[in-house]
């Protein structure tokens, strides 16, 4: 995994969190680019700016954010052709079934409930992208959808 280089986009409106999120990548040591919008009107501006081949390798994406949450914006990017293979790992503080059972059917990769605890951050985010990469991208089955630290 050392020899590709991910390029991030992590979409989430709670500055602490992208402050830890960027800090466990930098404990991770992998060679990673990290672009952070603040809310989903700022992410579907930087998606549409982007051309096709500089898209981000893979978007984790806050569900609650202002002016245009998560579900909002992942239903949105499925349905917009140049962004419906863009791997979404929905990173959210909630965990209810509901919401991941909609968002595996919305066709995110994965589901994180973010960690309190920073070196769990750091396992699930390293895990999230290992997986990601060996699966080439794609969603797995239902029953490894949702990643545990």
């Amino acid at each position: 995994m050392n020899e590709q280089k991910f390029n991030l986009l992590l979409a989430d409106d709670d500055e602490d969190d992208c402050d830890f999120f960027k800090e466990a990548l930098d404990e991770l040591h992998l060679p990673i680019s990290l672009v952070t919008v603040n809310d989903g009107v700022q992410l579907m501006d930087f998606l549409f700016e982007c051309s096709a081949k500089n898209l981000p390798d893979v978007l984790f994406l806050d569900l609650n954010m202002p002016r245009k949450n998560g579900f909002e914006c992942l239903t949105e990017i499925k349905k917009i052709d140049k962004l419906q293979h863009l791997p979404v790992i929905v990173f959210s503080t909630s965990l209810d079934m509901n919401i991941v059972d909609l968002m595996y059917e919305k066709g995110a990769v994965y589901y994180i409930r973010k960690p309190g605890d920073f070196s769990k951050l750091k396992k699930v985010i390293g895990n999230a992208l290992s997986v990601t990469a060996e699966n080439n991208y794609k969603q797995p089955a239902r029953e490894h959808f949702i990643l545990q630290p």
